[in-house]
């Protein structure tokens, strides 16, 4: 069959696990209609000599929620060969909303997400209350990649019981009568699921815990039940590690019950660098009598990037670095005075020791962040160990490294996944079945996080580049692809093969480059996000239109809603 677009002699790696083969694939409107060899077209071709092509990737764990709205490119995600992604995610989002709640969860997606307030009233149109209604405006809205949505609990809690929620007073039976109505209302409409945070660590904008945190167990299982027998997911981040990986596993069996729901939950090493191993025998425990969860993994380091011209750094709190100018290069040329350095270095916090101000002074798991991009660095090259031969404070040399690059220098600090200084334990989680990779966390964290890259991340370090022992390409593009659309429940798309979605990337391999993050400044209200570029993508696909070639976005927005269920 003649395909109106034809991609020409790539090496298929299809997304299933079967070993690569070389051939065509034809394309006709948004669907897969042929692959073999020399297939002829009826339009236009594609080279893909020396490259792979691959089915498109799918990220599970994104906050695209505001970002879909007021932009039609899901970036970073869709420039590292993400072709669908899950908005929702920690039981944050923008619906249903009354409109004298806005403001409250603008604040819920400021502080757990860190999008600025500003962004979101400049972005936001707020032409929704209900969460169809949000569903529809997400449809009626050109993008370049497609989208799925969870329920956020958070929201739906605001909805249903109003200032009650936001003092995290427990539902009543009234309130959870109204919040199982909207829940299948919102299943009704397409929903992927409902999702929901116990996080200590998920704050408000002011400091408050997140209105979903210490819902009651009764409350989850009534929520759970009321998306029915419909095979959509519940997505929770359970409250690790104030609590134990053993506590929370137990809860999360009680409240699924007795049944398979398809159930996910945010997992990762911590700095017990074993507990994870009797974390993952619990869900095999659980999934063995007839459970079905899934942990879903992050495939480097979970991190937040330090810098002067990004949300934190080991000093942001010290007084005399807030005495600074605003104005950037006034702020270096200061921070560059030995009398300053002195000050500050002199200094203690003057706020108390959130997490977030902990995360970015762990000097054994800070690393400098440099042009190649390297998420597995030698422990020899923490802020500590440069300390200790230099015999000098860990504070003077990350003083110091940050005033690199006339100030525009970027530390990673490993938080998760980085207890024993590589990455040996996410590969045991990569080849364990019942892991789902996804926590891109595209859409959010805009000056503290760049974690959508991680596809290429799999694709380049896991599959060519690591001394410690790689990886093999058809497993990884099928963790990426088919893997995240079985977890989630996408059966049209995900792999390869003929009547299914054209969802594809064409990579060059041997090219594909991780780039530093950078940042930029297109966000509304002309506020500052980190993306991150990555070299060898020839060309991606979604529903069969081209939307970036060569590293560049073009000017298709083929991106659709998928509405579960329809």
């Amino acid at each position: 069959m003649a395909g109106e677009l034809v991609i020409r002699g790539g090496l298929v790696v299809d997304g299933t696990g079967s070993e690569p083969f070389r051939a065509d694939v034809a394309i006709s409107g948004d669907t897969i209609v042929a692959i073999g060899l020399d297939l002829p077209v009826a339009g236009d071709e594609i080279d893909a000599t020396g490259c792979i092509v691959t089915p498109g990737f799918i990220d599970l764990h994104t906050h695209y929620d505001g970002q879909a709205i007021w932009s039609d490119r899901l970036d970073p995600s869709s420039g590292h060969g993400v072709t669908t992604t899950v908005i929702g995610n920690c039981g944050v989002g923008f619906a249903p909303c009354r409109a004298e709640n806005r403001d409250q969860l603008v604040d819920l997606m400021q502080g757990v997400e860190d999008i600025p307030g500003i962004v979101m009233a400049d972005g936001l149109t707020w032409e929704w209350e209900s969460f169809p209604d949000y569903l529809n405006a997400l449809e009626r809205r050109p993008r370049d990649a497609n989208i799925l949505a969870y329920v956020p609990h958070s929201a739906l809690r605001v909805y249903a019981m109003g200032e009650r929620a936001l003092r995290r007073e427990p539902a009543t039976p009234g309130d959870i009568e109204t919040m199982q109505r909207l829940i299948r209302e919102a299943m009704d409409a397409g929903a992927a699921g409902f999702a929901t945070s116990r996080q200590f660590i998920h704050r408000t904008g002011h400091g408050e815990l997140i209105p979903s945190y210490d819902s009651g167990e009764g409350e989850l299982s009534a929520l759970i039940t009321a998306m029915e027998d419909r095979r959509r997911v519940f997505q929770i981040v359970l409250d690790v590690p104030r609590l134990g990986w053993e506590e929370e596993l137990a809860m999360l069996r009680r409240v699924v019950g007795d049944s398979d729901r398809p159930t996910m939950f945010s997992f990762a090493q911590g700095v017990d660098s074993d507990a994870w191993r009797i974390a993952l025998a619990r869900v095999h425990e659980a999934n063995a009598d007839g459970q079905n969860i899934r942990p879903q993994i992050f495939p480097r380091p979970i991190g937040i990037i330090l810098g002067h011209r990004l949300t934190a750094n080991p000093f942001t709190d010290r007084p005399t670095f807030k005495r600074l100018p605003m104005d950037f290069a006034s702020r270096i040329a200061m921070l560059r005075k030995p009398e300053i350095r002195a000050a500050i270095l002199a200094e203690q916090d003057d706020a108390d020791g959130n997490p977030l101000r902990m995360m970015a002074s762990d000097f054994e798991r800070i690393f400098p962040l440099r042009a190649d991009a390297n998420y597995e660095p030698d422990p020899q090259d923490s802020v500590a160990a440069q300390a200790g031969r230099r015999g000098i404070s860990v504070e003077e040399v990350a003083y110091d490294l940050l005033l690199e690059d006339n100030g525009e220098a970027m530390l990673l600090a490993a938080v998760g996944n980085y207890a024993n200084g590589h990455l040996d334990h996410v590969r045991e989680m990569l080849d364990d079945p019942t892991c789902v990779i996804g926590l891109g966390d595209g859409g959010a964290h805009y000056g503290l996080i760049c974690d959508a890259s991680f596809p290429s991340f799999v694709l380049a370090h896991w599959g060519r580049d690591r001394t410690r022992g790689t990886m093999p390409l058809p497993q990884l593009v099928k963790a990426l692809s088919a893997d995240t659309a079985a977890a989630i429940g996408i059966t049209d798309r995900g792999t390869i093969k003929p009547g299914l979605k054209a969802d594809i990337n064409i990579i060059e391999f041997d090219a594909l480059r991780l780039h530093k993050p950078k940042i930029v400044h297109d966000l509304p209200a002309g506020g500052m996000r980190l993306t991150q570029d990555a070299d060898g993508y020839r060309a991606t696909l979604v529903n069969g239109a081209v939307i970036r070639r060569e590293g560049q976005s073009t000017a298709a927005r083929p991106g659709t809603l998928i509405r579960m269920g329809r």
